[in-house]
């Protein structure tokens, strides 16, 4: 097809700078993407959704002028809907905001202040002796459990028998600090590799209020956990890296530690099966028999730059 002349050529109405980084890695190309709009004063909704659509990562941030006082507000998109909250999204806007100039000339260690629809959340960076600046987030919410998940519709869901399922610590069930997830303890690692997503039974959770379900195994190498996560009926197959889930699968394991009063870390991997590791952190605090803040963090890389064209 011949190229229009440049006077013919469709001229867009606003250009937005837009960023792509990785986040829960330093080595570009793992991790979870994330696309970033820095300046997004203008867009409306539907076109916030059409950015996140063309984007197609699991989530894509739009961020505002502060109504609240605090550092800036963000929207957080996945391809077919916007969420109140969600892990690597914090990390790496408040990654890009600091690596471009966003956030002035302050250095860390410093802290900023997200507004979102799931509340404040604040997120902390700060400059470990290797050089990568780590960014950690507390969870805008206390830890809340919601409803046990039948156990054959589980394995069903994820392709495993029910033997494959470990239910003597707890049996699959909703956990949210900003955002529900369906957690499930499996066997063993090998369970975790074989889990595959069956939408046909997927409604059948979906039904039951899941929308997003986190596997999880105690690992016995150099980390504590090994997690996955699918959300398929919400456009993501698997996710790298889930910030939301794992900081509430911290809080969870918290929680069933009964009667020990203190703080909790687990270092945790993601990612691995589907050719995207990551590296999280998660922190969980428990005060008086009761898990009071959860913490994620990583670090980020930034992969690319450009403009849309609006």
């Amino acid at each position: 097809m011949p190229k229009l002349p440049v006077t013919e050529r469709p001229v867009p109405l606003m250009t937005y700078q837009f960023f792509i980084c990785d986040v829960f890695t330093k080595q570009a190309f793992q991790g979870n993407q994330l696309a970033v709009v820095p300046e997004a004063s203008g867009l409306n909704d539907e076109q916030m959704q059409q950015i996140a659509r063309e984007f197609n990562f699991s989530e894509t941030t739009f961020v505002l002028p502060p109504e609240q006082g605090q550092t800036k507000r963000v929207r957080i998109f996945t391809p077919t809907s916007e969420v109140p909250f969600a892990g690597h999204p914090n990390l790496g806007t408040a990654f890009t905001l600091y690596h471009n100039g966003y956030l002035g000339d302050a250095q860390p260690p410093l802290q900023v202040v997200f507004e979102e629809k799931a509340g404040l959340v604040p997120v902390t960076i700060t400059n470990p002796n290797d050089g990568h600046p780590f960014f950690e987030l507390q969870a805008p919410t206390p830890l809340s459990l919601g409803a046990e998940i039948n156990v054959e519709a589980v394995g069903q869901a994820l392709s495993l028998s029910v033997s494959a399922i470990r239910s003597d610590r707890h049996r699959p069930q909703l956990a949210s600090v900003g955002l529900p997830f369906l957690m499930v303890e499996l066997k063993d690692r090998e369970a975790l590799e074989k889990a595959r997503p069956n939408l046909d039974a997927f409604p059948v959770l979906q039904a039951q209020g899941v929308a997003m379900t986190h596997l999880y195994v105690r690992s016995e190498d150099e980390f504590d956990l090994r997690t996955r996560m699918f959300a398929p009926l919400d456009g993501v197959t698997e996710d790298p890296a889930t910030g939301s889930a794992n900081c509430a699968l911290a809080g969870l394991l918290a929680h069933l530690e009964e009667g020990l009063d203190r703080e909790y870390d687990w270092r945790i991997a993601q990612g691995v099966e589907m050719g995207r590791p990551s590296e999280l952190r998660a922190r969980a605090r428990k005060q008086n028999g009761v898990v009071t803040t959860t913490w994620i963090g990583g670090n980020c890389i930034q992969v690319a730059e450009g403009i849309l064209h609006i």
